[in-house]
């Protein structure tokens, strides 16, 4: 009864936010409430639970659009403190809006995975299922080869018994023909489908990443805040005009660690632009995208630790800091994985003289697999790809734990989608390829946060630059 009651309420209040106009605010909000709601899909169908991400999706992404027009709109007025808190503000529920929309694609994801891995498993007995009938009716021809045409003859009583016997055993070679297309059928639809979950499960992998991204940013963001609420209208007067001090600024930034994941010891920001300078006159790739797309990467490479590959034939490994024993550290390949990144991480390994099982690599998110490389944080199938080419120029062996041979790499990556054309929507486009492979709009945050570090990083860089 209380299931049935929930369920009711749910469909009222869908009906009232996208059916019913003069209900319109009182809608939004308990839909707000739903859609953020732990036990969202707990009383309806999967149907009714995928019309209801859906909705609550769209609803999240109007409500961050118009957000970001909020923000864009008070930064334009006049520096009050007023407006900075109320410009945090807004980050902030931005910042929660996205992470609720990465829930829900998360949860979505979720239900792909599980319908794809049902069909997999009817496939599998089906097939299962048709193999025992060819195993028996192979069984049957060969018994009847077995026979040689007098025993035939002599075994049966009438003549037309044999041409029954006959025409039974050339069924039985028919139904053999129709049974093997059959399987050939089933697992080429096993393997497609395969395909299509390993495809959902690299989705669920990297939303998971822009999830932490996020929440990491809001933090952050909340920590600002904070700090901004604590002082008065003269204070944050006073806090502008000492940041406009070109030489004071200059010198903190040149002083500043530009910290990345898997190096030993973290260059300062002015070494770290040095060599993106250094690699520009190679690639063409703006320095400052390169520094955004490296920090955004060593944040990732943060949030999951470090970790090391102990078996390679399953992929599983332990946390470098505990010795923990953790699965998935990095992919293994066939039967395990699509990739194969052990192969080629022994074999970047043996190349450099590493012990393969004592050099640290990116630990697994709560999804998908880990095994990650240096500040870059390339996993092998795709170091690979560029290894040869950063050796052309450096002269040396390639080593993703190297800054500059990753600094140069990931700008060769870029610069082969685009980045060299130094246009936002160019480089955007090369940064979301580098995430992710594709453009999709879903995992547009990291785009969106590697363009807006890549803009305060050339503040930066004019600053340094105008303070010699």
């Amino acid at each position: 009864m209380v299931s049935r009651i929930s369920k009711l309420a749910l469909l009222f209040i869908l009906i009232s936010a996208f059916i019913l106009p003069n209900f319109k605010s009182f809608a939004q909000v308990n839909l707000e409430e739903v859609c953020q709601s732990e036990e969202i899909c707990q009383t309806l169908s999967d149907v009714e639970c995928r019309q209801l991400l859906e909705k609550c999706a769209k609803y999240y992404e109007e409500k961050s659009a118009q957000i970001e027009k909020d923000i864009t709109k008070t930064e334009q007025e006049k520096k009050t403190l007023q407006n900075q808190v109320y410009i945090l503000r807004n980050r902030i529920k931005n910042l929660d809006y996205q992470i609720y929309q990465s829930n829900l694609a998360i949860k979505d994801l979720g239900f792909q995975i599980e319908d794809t891995e049902s069909s997999i498993e009817k496939t599998s007995l089906k097939i299962r299922d048709s193999r025992y009938q060819l195993a028996n009716i192979l069984q049957r021809i060969y018994e009847e080869d077995q026979k040689s045409l007098i025993e035939i003859l002599l075994s049966e009583k009438e003549l037309s018994d044999f041409f029954d016997d006959l025409m039974a055993l050339e069924i039985l070679n028919s139904k053999n023909q129709e049974l093997l297309e059959t399987i050939k059928s089933l697992k080429s639809s096993l393997e497609s489908e395969k395909e299509l979950l390993s495809e959902e499960k690299e989705d669920t992998e990297r939303m998971v990443k822009i999830q932490a991204l996020q929440k990491q940013e809001s933090a952050k963001t909340k920590e600002e805040q904070e700090y901004f609420l604590k002082l008065t209208e003269a204070e944050y007067q006073k806090y502008l005009k000492e940041k406009e001090e070109i030489e004071k600024r200059a010198a903190e930034i040149r002083a500043r660690i530009f910290e990345l994941i898997g190096v030993p010891e973290a260059p300062t920001f002015g070494e770290a632009l040095d060599i993106a300078k250094y690699v520009e006159t190679i690639t063409g790739v703006r320095p400052a995208l390169l520094l955004a797309v490296m920090r955004q990467e060593s944040n990732i490479g943060k949030n999951v630790g470090q970790c090391y590959l102990k078996n390679p034939s399953t992929g599983d490994g332990v946390v470098a800091f505990n010795g923990k024993i953790i699965k998935k550290v990095m992919a293994p390949g066939p039967p395990y994985s699509k990739r194969n990144d052990v192969k080629y991480f022994e074999q970047i390994c043996e190349e450099l003289g590493r012990d393969p099982y004592n050099t640290l690599v990116s630990c697994p998110m709560s999804y998908g697999w880990g095994g990650a490389m240096g500040p870059a944080q390339f996993i092998p199938t795709t170091w690979i790809l560029y290894r040869d080419k950063v050796k052309t120029i450096t002269g040396k062996a390639a080593d993703p734990w190297n800054i500059k041979d990753a600094f140069l790499a990931s700008a060769l990556y870029l610069a082969d989608y685009g980045a060299t054309q130094q246009t936002y929507n160019a480089e955007w486009r090369a940064a979301m390829i580098y995430f992710s492979g594709t453009t999709n709009i879903k995992y547009r945050f990291y785009g969106d946060s590697v363009m807006k570090i890549a803009s305060q990083y050339e503040e930066d860089i004019k600053t340094i630059e105008r303070g010699g």
